[in-house]
């Protein structure tokens, strides 16, 4: 029977993605045909005529499944479910219902694949819940399917949306005569929107003619000038909000690299969509058969031939992508899917001298105007929005100064900046969907936009190690990844309004930056040399304050925007990629729990759990820690009784969170202390705590995480007690251990003689001042390479907060001493640290020696090379200014590669201890997120991760990592002799599965 109808199959689509939730694979199916014999009413809707969900009952009743894919839906099932056909999860995938590769009577390869899983599918007896489970399916897939549109049309249409929304409101204002009640910010794009526009079109135009040889022309005609318009103001006025040149300024090669970028890859989707729309069209106007017989008879035969010969070929191509796909050879389906783009990256030069051209453009078309002065009789000032001058600065090195191109906004525009956010394209936002799983360099994660595995900065040597990879030796780093991208998440929509009314009154609580800039000092009416200057400082002290503060409140703005984009949205998900260590990163480059207390007290789980047993002990455990203050350093015991203690707090600040006591605002993060605040409240209230659903992340952090790695590393009993890797009643804190060594070493010095030793006086003065907030930020770092200079600055500076030493001599003269003593306390506590950082340096020199990069592979398989070379320079003319491009040469830089490798070793090692521990956790059916040292999950499975987290630690170090790290450089490096490894100690990593405050 299925054979007979797929033979007498026509052109219409038959859309498989309505019926399986992860993928979408088109197969032309007649719909007539295939529903006919259980369907009493027309499905079809729309011009692609897409199977009704409606009809997805009674497709559920007849035979028509894979026996292969299990209709389970539960999250982790998913990536089950979509392995065999994940090779479509790329561009192609996106468009539902088009395939660029068919033509609607070339169907026999994928006819015969869906006929043998068919009749596989109709020798399985189906169950009594069959019914049930197909109305699952079928809500499930709609759903899925909706969203997922959703975000095709995010990642695809925001800028051509953008553009078709200021033409509108120019077509609105021309109608009425009347201009349209904007927000500030919104009023100056559309202002600048038309102008720039004509200008883009008029250039293209230019483009065209040969004799002009226009250095952009080759790249400028691939998008509308409506989109290239709105890509440039948004793009720019992103820039100018986040630049580290200051807000309101930014460097030529930095805006015209990034928009450049952004209009390449807006070009290439561009491109697809309209072949695709080109294919569709070409299907609905075939020549049909009475046209071809007004042909001549030579005519005909000729065009008969060639569309046998195109049908033949496609039939093979069917054939070949439905074999890969049966083989589970994802990847080389993929390809065949995308289909071959014959046309080469632009490349940077190429980027920024579109970029450039676009800037120039607006600078000419762009204008503002103050508010009208009614008593003025002057015409209005109108003035150029933007501006391009040089700057110069002056180089650390004997080569003198040297001079840089800058795009600043004049001050109308700066004024209204703070609030562009909200009107501006963001196109990495989190995903509607989960992000498709990765399987190579660049595929994976959003559907559309382009995405890479790592970011690897223009570093060619990284890039085409993880490239030549093969794909079973990074499947662990996938799948981690994988895992992390899957977790969804929710706005937590009570902290959030919270946040908005604080933001509306003002900021200046919980953190927030003040929105007042603070006001600039009257000059003082006097001829005093010495009053003058000091007024000077103020003033500068002052304009500095504010541009900081301006920068925080764009900051702030952003991560709300975001928030109020996604507070209604029943979940969303973050795609993750790798630095070129191997530790994971959200894309999404604003509101994600990577980010500050803001970020995450606003984000929770999408999917709530139970409290269980042990929830609201662990909930309780995670206020004390977002409360710190030293609280945070109690035993378990000692933080339970602190929340219990506060229990009228707690409720106060979750009923009245500012109308109250607000104790939650002395917290150390209080949104987070204000989320756990509400769980709290809910939890207690109820009849059974135990029942109460909670969608908080509690947190598992790392007791100094690194110095945590080199204790396993060198075996160190003494360095693993310090840091938690032995069990104890109360949890070792390293930075008041460490303290402690350094007041000792102090109270000795200060007992000698003046006279004698210089460091006496240095002892006395600094007693008073040791304390662990003067060491943490030295102890931190230790495990980072810090060199005696950063730990003498980094002291000077806690040391000048306190205002302990008034003269400058002396206190430099006390950060040095005190310095020096904290980096010895530091290598008496931690021997094998020091001397396993020191191994690394020197294996690190040799190779560099030689004018090689280090390179390893991590315990996960991901190939790791250091970027670090010396930059060579190329000039780009452009349209703008001549650009100086930065490239990578051939040779390394020596002393970075031997300083850098101990501390990105190392971070490769925790970032296999929290990939290892994310896919475990998925395993063990828990939702789970990290950053870095810090691991969460619902309170409910607090004790499942940390069991999980200690073993995957001990399964990690009971390899032997130094040994292989040796043996591979002496295969990579055969010529070279390195040093012997260094000493290690006897400690026991069993102790780690028994230590309460490992993680904690």
């Amino acid at each position: 029977m299925w054979t007979t109808l797929i033979k007498r199959a026509s052109s219409k689509n038959f859309n498989l993605s309505s019926h399986l939730p992860r993928f979408s694979l088109q197969i032309p199916i007649s719909h007539e045909l295939l529903l006919a014999p259980f369907q009493t009413q027309s499905p079809f809707h729309g011009s692609n005529q897409d199977v009704n969900f409606t009809s997805l009952n009674q497709l559920g009743r007849s035979n028509f499944m894979f026996s292969q894919y299990p209709f389970d839906f539960s999250p982790f099932c998913f990536n089950n479910m979509v392995k065999s056909f994940r090779g479509y999860a790329s561009v192609a995938e996106a468009i539902e219902s088009e395939d660029d590769y068919s033509s609607s009577d070339s169907i026999d390869g994928i006819h015969k694949l869906l006929e043998e899983e068919m009749v596989k599918e109709e020798k399985v007896k189906h169950n009594n819940n069959q019914h049930s489970q197909n109305q699952n399916l079928q809500n499930n897939s709609y759903k899925y399917k909706m969203l997922r549109k959703r975000q095709i049309k995010i990642e695809t249409e925001a800028w051509e949306e953008a553009a078709r929304e200021y033409q509108e409101m120019l077509d609105d204002m021309r109608e009425h005569k009347l201009a349209p009640n904007l927000p500030y910010v919104k009023s100056l794009f559309l202002g600048w929107f038309e102008p720039f526009r004509d200008a883009i079109a008029a250039d293209q135009d230019r483009c065209k003619e040969i004799r002009l040889r226009l250095s952009h022309a080759p790249y400028f005609n691939e998008l509308p000038p409506d989109m290239m318009a709105v890509i440039t103001m948004h793009k720019l006025m992103g820039l100018l909000m986040t630049s580290s040149n200051g807000v309101g300024s930014a460097r030529v090669i930095q805006v015209a690299s990034q928009i450049g970028e952004a209009i390449e890859h807006e070009a290439r989707i561009y491109r697809f969509m309209e072949e695709t729309k080109k294919t569709k069209e070409k299907r609905s106007t075939t020549v049909n058969p009475d046209g071809e017989s007004d042909l001549e008879p030579k005519e005909r035969d000729k065009l008969i031939e060639q569309k046998e010969k195109m049908v033949n070929d496609q039939k093979r191509l069917r054939k070949k992508v439905a074999s890969l796909i049966k083989k589970q050879k994802k990847q080389q389906a993929m390809g065949i899917v995308r289909g071959l783009d014959d046309r080469k990256p632009w490349g940077q030069e190429g980027q920024v001298k579109v970029g450039s051209r676009l800037v120039q453009l607006l600078i000419e078309t762009a204008y503002i105007q103050p508010p009208p002065n009614q008593s003025a009789d002057s015409p209005p000032d109108i003035h150029p929005a933007f501006k391009h001058s040089l700057k110069t600065i002056s180089s650390d090195s004997h080569k003198g100064s040297r001079r840089y191109g800058v795009i600043e906004c004049d001050a109308l525009v700066l004024k209204g900046i703070e609030k562009t956010a909200k009107h501006m394209v963001i196109p990495y936002m989190p995903m509607l969907v989960p992000p498709i799983n990765w399987t190579g360099y660049d595929k994976g994660a959003y559907l559309f936009l382009p995405s890479y595995v790592m970011r690897i900065h223009g570093a060619r040597q990284q890039r085409e190690a993880v490239k030549r990879a093969p794909k079973n030796q990074l499947n662990p780093v996938f799948e981690a990844l994988d895992t992390l991208g899957n977790t969804k998440w929710r706005v937590n929509k009570k902290v959030l309004s919270v946040i908005d009314q604080i933001w509306a009154n003002g900021g200046r609580l919980a953190d927030l930056v003040d929105r007042r800039d603070v006001s600039i000092p009257v000059e003082p009416n006097t001829t005093d040399e010495s009053e003058i200057r000091k007024w000077k400082w103020k003033v500068k002290a002052a304009k500095k304050e504010n541009s900081e503060r301006h920068s925080q409140r764009c900051d702030v703005e952003l991560k709300l925007a975001v928030a109020r984009k996604l507070k209604n949205e029943e979940g969303f998900y973050y795609p993750h990629n790798l630095d070129f260590r191997g530790r994971a990163y959200p894309m999404h480059p604003y509101l994600n729990h990577l980010g500050s207390d803001l970020c995450r007290g606003i984000l929770e789980f999408a999917e709530g759990r139970a409290l269980g047993k042990t929830g609201l002990h662990w909930l309780k455990i995670h206020l004390a820690n977002l409360y710190a203050g030293g609280v945070d350093k109690l035993s378990y015991e000692g933080r339970i009784a602190f929340t219990e203690n506060h229990l009228d707090d707690i409720f106060d600040s979750a009923d009245k969170p500012l109308e109250g006591k607000c104790w939650w605002l002395q917290a150390e993060d209080p949104f987070q202390c204000l989320a756990a605040c509400i769980n709290i409240s809910e939890a207690l209230r109820s009849p059974t705590p135990e029942n109460t659903i909670s969608y908080m992340p509690v947190h598992q952090d790392g007791s100094c995480n690194g110095l945590q790695h080199y204790a396993a590393l060198g075996r160190d009993k003494l360095g693993a007690a310090a840091v938690n890797l032995v069990g104890g009643d109360q949890p070792a804190d390293v930075y008041s251990g460490i303290a402690a060594r350094v007041l000792e070493i102090m109270k000795r010095d200060a007992d000698k003689d003046p006279k004698t030793n210089p460091n006496v006086l240095h002892a006395r003065r600094l007693i008073s001042q040791v304390d662990r907030k003067l060491v943490k930020q030295t102890v931190m770092t230790s495990v980072y390479g810090v060199t005696y200079i950063g730990a003498r600055d980094q002291i000077l500076k806690r040391l000048k907060e306190r205002c302990a030493i008034e003269e400058d001599s002396e206190l430099f003269a006390a950060s040095c001493y005190a310095a020096k003593t904290t980096l010895i306390a530091l290598e008496e506590m931690f021997e094998a640290a020091r001397s396993i950082m020191g191994w690394l340096g020197d294996c690190a020199k040799v190779i560099a020696s030689t004018n090689q990069a280090v390179r390893w592979i991590t315990p996960l398989g991901l190939p790791v090379v250091q970027p670090y070379r010396q930059i060579g320079r190329h000039l780009v003319k452009t349209s703008l200014q001549v650009l100086t491009l930065q490239r990578e040469t051939d040779k390394v830089m020596v002393k970075r590669q031997r300083t850098a490798f101990p501390p990105n070793f190392v971070h490769s090692l925790d970032g296999s201890h929290m990939m290892m521990t994310a896919v475990a956790c998925k395993k063990a059916g828990l939702n789970f997120a990290g950053v870095h040292d810090s691991y969460w999950t619902h309170a409910c499975d607090v004790d499942d991760m940390n069991k999980i987290l200690r073993e995957k630690f001990v399964e990690l170090y009971e390899a032997p990592i130094l040994e292989n790290l040796l043996d591979s450089f002496q295969k990579t490096f055969p010529t070279l002799k390195f040093p012997p490894l260094p000493e290690r100690g006897d400690f026991d990593l069993q102790e780690v599965l028994k230590s309460p405050y490992f993680f904690n």
